[in-house]
């Protein structure tokens, strides 16, 4: 199958993709998950002329059901129901009554400095809180308070569960630090109360100058250390007498960044890739040569469809190696000088490096299945 070339798209882009990517319905249930189970109780509270009547209501969360908002991958619908049984008292008379209660919350992915993923939660009103008493024909005293049962139980209920929702324990679960996700260490923002919120835009940007650093980018192409170069035998020199064999490899990287530029500009740094290589030319008897290379490239992290960074490397040119050439006795040395080995050498290790720098597959991260594997 033909390898495809990278679609390229601005960090400002890769912003919103990414949280569109990262906040699913199955992320926003488990972040609002610890709310099921939690306890809700309604009064005592008293009712009608004077106080005569009274009642409290108990239940449990039950499982929110979330669904994605139409028209908008970032907004979020959650029902979360709630059973309460009402225990009713009017005039020394009692009656148990069972109530089926359903809270809506409404929840957008938004994000915050320096690098979070906030589930934000809308205030719920008793508006956002259906009230159905399940009852059989009661008489006209009981029925009078239903109405007024309702609304208390709305507004109470909306009170509650905010306050389940503003929990430390249950908010910490709706925010992401990226950073620390993939880095994986605690993340000192998980119980962070007042944001500094960003567009998607933005975080895209910071996404850039905050993930892709130095370190990082050296551990992309660090992986080139230790690849084999094996070039030859060819033949050199007049009539082909000289054999030339070349046998080596990539040496580590080194990597140094070129700093941050104006926002949305392209995060650029600089790597000196070292070849080192034993090469023998064999002309009557074996002479024996050690050259050491260092190849000057441009690192640029670019970002990619659908969530990518690919550290794009454009191939090096010719005139831009260096080669120390180091001969081991005088007769090699002499043989050097006439053979000519040293550009042709050159060559040869450009033709390797560039056919291994084709291939941006080992230098492309996967930003979705990073985020999938860490969280």
């Amino acid at each position: 199958m033909p390898r495809r070339d990278p679609m390229w798209i601005e960090y400002a882009d890769f912003g919103e993709r990414f949280v569109t990517y990262a906040v699913t319905e199955e992320r926003i249930t488990a972040a609002v998950a610890g709310m099921t189970g939690r306890g809700v109780k309604v009064g005592p509270l008293s009712l009608g002329p004077a106080g005569l009547a009274g009642f409290v209501a108990e239940g449990t969360l039950g499982t929110p059901v979330v669904t994605r908002t139409p028209g908008d991958a970032l907004s979020f619908g959650v029902r979360i129901p709630l059973t309460l049984a009402v225990n009713l008292v009017l005039g020394g008379q009692k009656l148990r009554l069972a109530a089926v209660v359903e809270i809506g919350l409404t929840l957008h992915a938004r994000t915050a400095a320096p690098l979070l993923v906030v589930i934000d939660v809308a205030p719920v009103t008793a508006k956002d809180v259906s009230f159905t008493l399940r009852a059989e024909a009661i008489d006209g005293a009981w029925e009078m308070l239903l109405d007024p049962i309702a609304g208390l139980v709305q507004r109470e209920v909306a009170n509650r569960v905010n306050a389940i929702v503003g929990d430390p324990k249950v908010r910490s679960e709706r925010v992401f630090d990226i950073e620390a996700i993939l880095d994986g260490y605690a993340s000192p923002h998980r119980n962070d109360t007042v944001f500094d919120w960003i567009d998607y835009r933005e975080f895209g940007l910071r996404f850039f100058t905050t993930i892709i650093t130095r370190d990082r980018v050296h551990g992309v192409v660090a992986q080139m250390a230790g690849s084999e170069i094996e070039i030859g035998p060819l033949a050199e020199g007049p009539r082909g007498a000289a054999t030339v064999t070349v046998r080596g490899s990539i040496e580590q990287p080194r990597v140094t960044d070129r700093g941050l530029g104006a926002p949305g500009e392209l995060r650029v740094f600089d790597m000196t890739l070292p070849v080192g290589l034993d090469i023998t030319v064999d002309v009557l008897k074996a002479n024996h040569y050690r050259a050491d290379l260092e190849i000057p490239l441009v690192l640029t992290a670019r970002a990619a469809e659908p969530l990518q960074i690919v550290i794009d490397v454009p191939p090096p040119a010719l005139e831009d190696i260096s080669m120390e050439f180091t001969a081991k006795g005088l007769r090699a040395a002499t043989l050097a000088r006439l053979a000519g080995i040293k550009k042709q050498v050159v060559a040869q290790v450009l033709a390797v490096v560039s056919t291994e720098l084709a291939d941006p597959t080992g230098r492309t991260i996967d930003v979705g299945a990073a985020i999938d594997g860490a969280t």
